[in-house]
């Protein structure tokens, strides 16, 4: 009798013992309601409706593998993946009771960003101890991008995948690999060999901000068609679609470098060594220079197997197509003329940028390209990407483009995070906050046709500045979680002094035992 009322007490004692806090979801969810309880998951079963992809079973598979490491056989706790068609395309609906987990989606995405939160949901990292909760979840844009400049810096394949982890973690969907660029060639390309033997190695780097200054260390490195395919393989295991950036017809000092037919001089061009902008362009009055676009991406195109290729656009001057009697025949021949909008120069490079969607079309793929190129005369079926403010998203949105808001006073992660630079690693200037970032709204502003164009959104890092992976990961955290939310949770579930208490307890704690470098300034 005693033996019953002492298992009577505890069960009384247990049943009204306070909840845990439940940990806070990054990128916060469209719906929460935690429950009584929680699930262990060591030894659980996960098992798998039959007709979800062979890619679902994998990740069931390796979920398996997780909670049987060290734990007795299994007591009949199950994790459920189920196949349901009425959950949006990347949502998802989890259940955590105290027998059973059960995850319903429609897609790959949708059951990764279920486990993702599952595993946010333990209280640190590789604990198996789940509170039970009811989750409803969608991401608000279908676009959540992080852009990575490896151009400037080369950053190695191994580092990348690290990138490429940590964007999964927080539910991003696009790597912008910018891998083009006046600094460095970065992607092999096997008809044009030079572009990486020859366009890939500058002859040294300007000193901190000092644009006289040379280090005289010969840089580069490149990656080869293969790492391509592993990265990109790597990327989908992860739910990311990798969109490489092939700029032009600015920023290709390198390819001229390799190739000085392509330039409207002749050359010789060298890499350069200072961060700045060239004169030197490509050169769209002879020929030549598209036959050359049509092979690179035609083999770029099989390398990037998803639908859109960045070919830049920005920043391009049109000093040597003034003076370059190829550029200014094609001009004529063309009937381009100066209006009160636009330059024929500008002109000519909606010409460029429309061969280059009739080449890309050809592949099935479409055009990403700077807001610069919405200046003229841009065709249908080009989507921009927002960088000089969010006035160029607002014109295209308004005009009917599609576009990625990248805006640089909130998506700019090569600014330093605090407002005296001198505190901070070397940057390039100026100032954003992990609030800043924060607080961007991509809709503000817009009508309601208009914001049915905004994709989504995207935060940047240029590296002129970052040749490091601990300072590369320092700028990238934790500005990437604050976007990550702007990309995904709806602003009425949006609260900064709820995610900034999260950021400091829970996720640099746990992105530190995981080996990334993070800025603490958001502690302060």
């Amino acid at each position: 009798m005693k033996g019953k009322y002492i298992l009577l007490l505890l069960l009384i004692l247990f049943s009204c013992a306070p909840e845990r806090e439940l940990p806070r979801i990054i990128p916060c969810p469209s719906s929460v309601e935690q429950k009584p309880g929680c699930f262990d998951a060591a030894g659980a079963q996960v098992v798998c409706d039959d007709n979800v992809s062979s890619g679902i079973k994998s990740l069931a598979s390796r979920l398996s593998q997780q909670f049987a490491q060290g734990a007795r056989a299994s007591s009949g706790k199950k994790i459920w993946l189920r196949f349901d068609a009425r959950v949006a395309p990347e949502a998802y609906e989890l259940e955590v009771n105290r027998r059973e987990v059960i995850i319903k989606a429609c897609d790959y995405n949708g059951f990764l960003y279920a486990l993702v939160s599952l595993e946010q949901l333990m209280p640190q990292a590789g604990e198996r101890v789940i509170p039970c909760v009811r989750i409803s979840d969608a991401p608000r844009f279908t676009w959540r991008g992080q852009l990575l400049d490896c151009s400037r810096h080369f950053f190695t394949t191994k580092q990348i995948k690290k990138l490429l982890d940590v964007m999964c973690l927080y539910k991003l969907n696009r790597f912008h690999w910018h891998i083009t660029d006046d600094h460095g060639w970065r992607i092999e390309i096997k008809k044009y060999p030079l572009l990486t033997s020859v366009g890939a190695y500058r002859n040294g780097t300007m000193i901190e901000h000092d644009m006289s200054s040379n280090d005289g260390i010969r840089y580069g490195g490149f990656y080869s068609q293969e790492q391509i395919k592993e990265i990109v393989e790597y990327a989908m295991e992860r739910g990311i679609q990798v969109v490489p950036e092939i700029d032009i017809p600015a920023h290709m000092v390198s390819a001229l470098t390799a190739y000085p037919f392509l330039g409207c001089t002749g050359g010789p061009y060298k890499l350069m060594t200072v961060w700045d902008i060239s004169k030197d362009v490509l050169c769209p009055g002879k020929e030549t220079s598209f036959s050359f676009l049509e092979d690179i991406f035609s083999e770029i195109c099989e390398l990037f197997p998803y639908e859109y290729i960045h070919i830049g656009g920005d920043e391009c001057p049109k000093d040597r197509w003034k003076e370059c009697p190829d550029c200014q025949r094609l001009i004529r021949n063309l009937g381009l003329k100066d209006t009160a909008s636009a330059t024929a120069e500008q002109y000519l490079q909606n010409y460029v940028t429309s061969r280059v969607q009739e080449i890309l079309a050809r592949h099935g793929k479409k055009v990403i390209g700077w807001d610069e190129i919405l200046e003229g005369d841009l065709k249908p079926g080009a989507t921009i990407m927002s960088w000089r403010g969010v006035e160029g998203g607002m014109i295209a949105a308004e005009k009917g483009f599609d576009v990625i808001m990248s805006p640089l006073d909130y998506c700019y992660l090569d600014y330093c995070q605090s407002e005296t630079p001198e505190t901070e690693p070397l940057g390039i200037g100026h100032c954003l906050t992990v609030e800043k970032c924060y607080s961007y709204e991509p809709l503000d502003g817009l009508g309601s046709q208009a914001a049915k164009h905004i994709l989504g959104v995207q935060s940047n890092l240029w590296t002129e500045f970052i040749a490091t992976p601990a300072h590369l990961e320092y700028m990238l955290l934790p500005r990437m979680l604050a976007l990550s939310e702007v990309g995904w949770s709806l602003p009425s579930n949006k609260d900064y002094p709820s995610f900034r208490d999260a950021v400091i307890h829970t996720h640099i704690p746990r992105l530190r035992s995981l080996g990334y470098s993070c800025c603490r300034n958001i502690e302060d």
